[in-house]
């Protein structure tokens, strides 16, 4: 990410100043030395662990200008720091100022304007700014405890600079929740100093007994304004710390979103998980408390994607494809199985062995869109329908008699099978599976999709890459069968008789016309929100034309 992170400080004495700046400097091309060019040596100064980053120090010495303590990041003697990204070749820069005069004046002004006009109701928080020319600015404000300071506390803010607006919007969920966990941990270990502080010596009674005259105010103040953020926090290697913060920042924020390049318009697949990322995002940055965030967006993975955080067994048996897994099953077992997939029905997986059932319900989550997969991968007690169509149970968990007597619920146990020495990737010797259901609908006429999936599983002539791309294609036709169903029922609102004109033209009629249209209704509750708003809106638009 082209960005630049900055820390600034409001002086009383000189105003606002930029205290602690990192950026990243991209490697350059590979081209061949040219004769007489010196090769600089850089010492290294230390090294610090973490995400492929090495530390070391920066043999540039910048000129600064005089300053006092409270405008002064590091020593004049201080080289800077460098963490360099051993897999992508990228060096994160840290010094007071930026290398590049033409950085500088950007930053220069970023800083100014975060602490002067463009600061949020409270002059605490978040604010986005910036324009074309000068770069975009991602600013939060914030207050540290200070004894000496005027008011009992003075002003800095941390600013991202970047020059792709959209990039940093996007961004804002992401920044705003880790830059508030070093904001935080500034402040909380400030007030730790300042209570310290206020015990031996309150300076409230003594600035209300001494004398004050207005010809020796500045004279007075001068003394208290140069104390520096080292030593408001009592942190001795804090520079050293925000560099490592800044530079995963910057790495984490270049790594979070790519681009990529789209043939025609985003899938619905595409389109949910863009806004389960979202929503994900926005919860957890709803979230005041670190750890608590981490467990919800660990539940959210959970419940969404089926990753139970748990490490599997790399060499136990699993299911590699749909077709191993129609092998292992059978062709009868594995069309009831795929049938109650396709037409929303719950399906419980339970047995002792965790990651063969995460590779099962991974194999046939993939004959739905992404929508419509909500998936509990392996719990210990019977979760409801409503929470999830796939489920992975230990072998001990009891199923209520409602679910086990109800016709749309499909149970899959898997017995371990007692013989002496075995192949740990022969499933078979391994397991036996017995599928259980009080469904007694015929599954041989239908769905029309699954009649189709099958013959893509039975041709040996095409290897398991090209089932894999015969299933999303496949997929992609019937969602937009369902795309055309739902702006004809539901946002029309149009009869049953046309309804099902609709159906015969989309070739959901005939043998299997029952669960093709079960399939249709069920694959309506995966369409993105981003669709059905389109829709509605383009709706209420034309109305109001027709209407004026």
């Amino acid at each position: 990410m082209n960005a630049l992170v900055a820390l600034c400080h409001f002086c009383e004495l000189h105003g606002p100043r930029t205290l602690f700046c990192t950026e990243a400097v991209h490697p350059p091309s590979p081209s061949p030395p040219q004769p007489g060019s010196a090769v600089l040596d850089v010492d290294r100064e230390g090294d610090r662990e973490g995400e492929g980053l090495t530390m070391r120090a920066n043999g540039s010495a910048t000129q600064r200008a005089d300053m006092c303590e409270g405008c002064r990041s590091l020593p004049a003697s201080h080289p800077g720091f460098v963490s360099v990204d051993t897999e992508t070749g990228i060096r994160y820069l840290s010094h007071q100022h930026p290398r590049q005069p033409q950085l500088f004046s950007v930053v220069r002004q970023a800083c100014v304007r975060s602490l002067s006009c463009e600061v949020c109701p409270g002059r605490e928080g978040p604010i986005f700014f910036g324009d074309e020319q000068h770069g975009f600015v991602f600013s939060h404000t914030f207050f540290i405890k200070d004894s000496l300071a005027r008011g009992f506390q003075r002003w800095y803010s941390i600013v991202m600079v970047a020059m792709d607006r959209i990039y940093l919007i996007n961004s804002w969920p992401f920044l705003l929740r880790h830059l508030k966990l070093t904001i935080q941990s500034l402040q909380s270990t400030a007030l730790k100093v300042f209570d310290s502080e206020q015990g031996v010596c309150p300076q409230r009674a003594v600035r209300m007994n001494s004398a004050f005259s207005p010809a020796v105010f500045p004279h007075q103040r001068s003394g208290n304004a140069a104390r520096s953020l080292p030593s408001l926090t009592q942190h001795p290697n804090l520079w050293a710390s925000l560099h490592a913060s800044f530079s995963w920042l910057l790495k984490a924020s270049g790594s979070r979103l790519t681009e990529k390049l789209l043939e025609g318009a985003p899938t619905e697949d595409t389109l949910v998980l863009i806004e389960r990322q979202t929503e994900q995002e926005e919860e957890m940055n709803a979230e005041e408390v670190a750890g608590k965030a981490q467990t919800e967006s660990t539940q959210a993975r959970v419940f969404l994607c089926g990753d139970d955080g748990n490490a599997e067994d790399p060499h136990g048996p699993k299911f590699r494809s749909l077709r191993h897994l129609r092998q292992v099953l059978g062709c009868a077992e594995f069309r009831q199985l795929a049938w109650h997939v396709l037409m929303g029905n719950q399906v419980i997986w339970r047995g002792v062995d965790r990651g063969l059932i995460q590779s099962a319900i991974n194999m046939l989550k993939a004959l739905l869109p992404v929508g419509c997969v909500r998936v509990v991968a392996y719990s210990s007690h019977y979760e409801e329908a409503y929470r999830c169509n796939f489920l992975g149970l230990s072998p001990d968990v009891q199923i209520p008699a409602h679910v086990a007597s109800s016709e749309f619920t499909v149970l899959v146990d898997v017995l371990n099978v007692e013989q002496g020495c075995v192949c740990r990737d022969d499933i078979l010797s391994l397991y036996h599976f017995t599928i259980s259901s009080a469904n007694t609908q015929p599954t041989d006429k239908g769905p029309t999709l699954l009649n189709k999936i099958e013959v893509a599983l039975t041709n040996e002539n095409l290897s398991v890459d090209v089932v894999s791309h015969c299933l999303l294609c496949l997929k992609e036709e019937w969602m937009n069968k369902v795309k055309v169903l739902f702006k004809f029922s539901k946002v029309d609102g149009r009869g049953r008789e046309d309804t099902q004109k609709v159906l015969a033209l989309l070739g959901a009629t005939g043998p299997g016309e029952e669960d093709n249209v079960r399939l249709l209704k069920f694959w309506m509750t995966g369409l993105s929100k981003t669709y059905k708003s389109h829709l509605m809106t383009a709706v209420r638009g034309g109305e109001r034309t027709v209407s004026q």
